[in-house]
């Protein structure tokens, strides 16, 4: 068969055409989800196709409320005093508050805490617990801030204005990079988490305030399981923590350290050294309830090493390495959660931790996860709820905490071949406001901070975020975390 190249381009021309034509057949339409999807049905069964509109536009998004911010981000720097660059070591003799430099941003622009009716109320309350002799504030939250990273910013800042020292809470068995801390354990650790869906939760419930617990030998029930004692072998373990090079030089002190653990049935010798001597030893409490094995430092270490030995493991929940007074920070990062995970926990292992911790403040942030998964405003409403309940039962355990929440940032979807906002972000945004307002909440919009709907992709584009276009890059992570600090630190100086 004899091919011209005429005969070529005619057929391709058709082709064309008749692809054209197709989209004259196609409609838009709305899903349960708020998305819209072009196509038309064929026995029955659903086609993705354009519509001829869709087809000849041309969308832009518009990026006007994204880019108003871009003053303030790239001034944000003038907001850090040069001891306060990770990269530099300061030794302080006393401490004097750093008060940030707003005078090259237009604070007009920042997205403000929303409060409950109380206002006035919530914040001086909220100052008081701040400036209290200790105050330790615990930041639970998803994968935005795993590894330190949202958390150490908060709380370098908030320790430079009411003092503090260390890191906070560290996990044990760590499955991702910690920014603020350096651990090291030997091999026989193993990591489990409360929101891991991947593992099978233990009936006893006792994850504690961290929702995570590691152990360095298998659980056994003693009289459930009726083990022969004397066919158990003595276990050794160790953890190495060192203050990280990674982070201010507020989290590379530490004198004042916890090491929590509970559910122990069995005797385990605990020995600690400091730069390589022995400072403390003792014998872990067997009783089965969570304690406190506390350690405190005449000086900071540049290394601490647990030696354990025991037939069988306790739960231990973490450390904590924080200063004597001042801002005790927590991050608690629980990847792949929506936040709905504590009222499943044992209430009476969560409230003896709770009681020995004492938190002034709680940050959730949460939400995130959620959002893919959502297929229509109840849904939305239902999981508001769902989370609102588990706020409650947290807060039941605490002695009058403040809480702040902090609402997921924008995450962009594939709508018609452009990238969109999920359609139902914006009323889980509105909603998770609402829940607050109602519950003596402070409401901090991440979403609308970040300019809106459709802002994700400038960020991206700025290179603040990844390009998964829902987690921020550490240059977005430190930009997203200071316009909350200066938020919270507007109110905190008001008159």
């Amino acid at each position: 068969m004899n091919y011209s190249p005429f005969k070529i381009c005619f057929s391709i021309c058709v082709t064309l055409l008749l692809l054209l034509g197709l989209t004259y057949f196609s409609t838009s339409n709305t899903l349960p989800n708020g998305k819209s999807e072009d196509g038309f049905l064929l026995f029955g069964q659903s086609i993705k196709y354009p519509t001829t509109a869709s087809f000849w536009s041309v969308k832009n998004t518009s990026k006007g409320n994204t880019k108003s911010l871009d003053s303030i981000v790239n001034n944000i720097e003038t907001l850090v005093d040069p001891e306060e660059d990770i990269n530099v070591i300061v030794e302080k003799k006393k401490f004097i508050p750093k008060i940030p430099n707003l005078s090259k941003i237009d604070t007009s622009k920042i997205e403000r805490i929303a409060y409950p009716s109380n206002k006035e109320e919530f914040i001086a309350h909220l100052k008081g617990q701040l400036t209290a002799p200790t105050s330790r504030i615990i930041h639970y939250g998803d994968s935005q801030i795993e590894g330190d990273r949202m958390s150490s910013y908060i709380r370098n800042k908030l320790q430079n204005l009411y003092g503090g020292n260390g890191p906070g809470f560290t996990p044990v068995s760590q499955v991702y990079e910690n920014i603020s801390s350096v651990v090291t354990t030997s091999e026989n650790w193993t990591r489990h988490a409360a929101f891991d869906p991947s593992k099978k939760r233990y009936e006893h419930k006792k994850y504690g305030a961290f929702t995570t617990f590691s152990r360095f030998t298998p659980y056994y029930e003693i009289f459930a399981d009726r083990i022969n004692l004397d066919t158990l072998q003595l276990v050794k373990a160790s953890i190495s923590v060192k203050p990280s090079k990674k982070t201010y030089t507020n989290m590379r002190q530490f004198t004042t350290i916890g090491f929590h653990y509970g559910n122990a049935q069995l005797p385990v010798s605990i020995k600690v050294f400091s730069n390589g001597s022995l400072i403390k030893e003792g014998q872990l409490i067997s009783d089965g309830n969570y304690h406190n094995f506390k350690i405190k430092l005449s000086a900071p270490s540049t290394e601490l090493v647990f030696e354990l030995e025991g037939k069988m493991s306790p739960d231990v929940y973490g450390l904590t390495l924080d200063g004597e007074e001042g801002i005790q920070l927590d991050n608690v990062a629980m990847r792949g959660s929506a936040g709905t995970v504590f009222a499943g926990l044992n209430g009476e292992n969560f409230a003896q931790m709770y009681r020995e911790l004492d938190p002034k403040v709680l940050i959730f942030q949460y939400g995130g996860n959620s959002v893919p998964y959502v297929k229509d405003s109840l849904e939305v409403s239902q999981y508001v709820g769902y989370l609102k309940n588990h706020i409650s039962w947290v807060r039941r355990k605490t002695k009058d905490a403040s809480i702040i929440f902090i609402g997921p940032a924008d995450m962009t979807t594939t709508e018609n071949g452009a990238l969109r906002t999920y359609p139902l972000l914006p009323y889980l945004n509105k909603l998770l406001r609402e829940m607050c307002y109602d519950n003596d909440i402070a409401y901090w919009s991440t979403f609308k901070a970040m300019g809106g709907e459709n802002a994700m992709e400038h960020w991206v584009d700025q290179k603040l975020a990844g390009s998964d276009y829902t987690h921020f890059s550490l240059s977005g992570t430190r930009i997203i975390s200071e316009l909350f600090f200066l938020s919270l630190y507007m109110d905190l100086t008001q008159n």
